[in-house]
């Protein structure tokens, strides 16, 4: 029997609404862990709603949007006393033209995505950390795309650049942890069908999403940094 199963184990995954974040959160309440699961506010239904309904005593839903930090201020005074095994941080976006050169893109859309996809994530990793253990997981959902070492072929620009600085924000933040036993991860899922990635895709989320939670399970109490794939693969950075 696997160690998720035989302990009451809970996940705080940020930006589950649906796609990757929602195939996760079911994903870990399949194996039999708790979780707390964030949607932005509105009035919208979303689907994580829906899972919750089959689920109505190991997963809770909380209200944020990274972007907001007042809402993550409340959001860390409403979470006081809670403790988390892993906290994953799964929000991020594309720019409306990804296949603009950066010399093409505004202004407007470099902060809107840097601030979404690098500095919003990183706030939450910095907010809500304390609510993680030493001995527990903080991860964020990064990209392949995000490998300096691994761009081959350009495209993306500005996406690209989000992912590489949001791996760099992580690293700055692991070198601060290095004493202590924390795992710590930046994960990139693979090309799957998603609102993000597309119709094009080379995976659903039935390839990438289990593998890659059997990963972030494998990696748990691991201590240090790593940056994997969906398979466990280390990606260069």
């Amino acid at each position: 029997m696997s160690e998720a199963l035989q302990q009451p184990h809970t996940l705080l995954i940020v930006g589950a609404s649906r796609g990757l974040g929602h195939a996760m959160a079911a994903e870990f309440l399949h194996k039999g862990w708790n979780v707390l699961g964030t949607v932005r506010p509105g009035p919208a239904r979303t689907p994580l709603h829906e899972l919750a309904e089959d689920y109505p005593d190991r997963l809770a839903i909380e209200m944020l949007d990274i972007r907001e930090p007042s809402q993550l201020a409340a959001l860390h005074q409403r979470l006081t006393g809670r403790s988390f095994d892993i906290l994953f941080v799964n929000a991020g976006a594309t720019n409306p033209d990804p296949t603009q050169t950066i010399g093409e893109v505004s202004t407007e859309d470099f902060i809107d995505l840097m601030l979404t996809n690098a500095l919003s994530p990183m706030r939450v990793i910095e907010r809500l950390e304390c609510y993680v253990p030493a001995n527990g997981t903080l991860g964020v959902m990064s990209s392949g795309q995000g490998s300096i070492s691994d761009n081959h072929t350009g495209q993306r620009e500005l996406y690209r650049g989000t992912k590489a600085a949001l791996n760099m924000f992580m690293r700055s933040f692991a070198a601060r942890q290095s004493a202590t036993a924390r795992a710590m991860v930046v994960m990139a899922p693979g090309w799957v069908r998603t609102d993000l990635g597309g119709p094009d895709g080379r995976l659903s989320i039935e390839d990438s999403v289990p593998k890659l939670v059997d990963v972030l399970l494998e990696k748990h109490r691991r201590p240090g940094l790593e940056y994997l794939d969906y398979l466990g693969r280390t990606v260069a950075w």
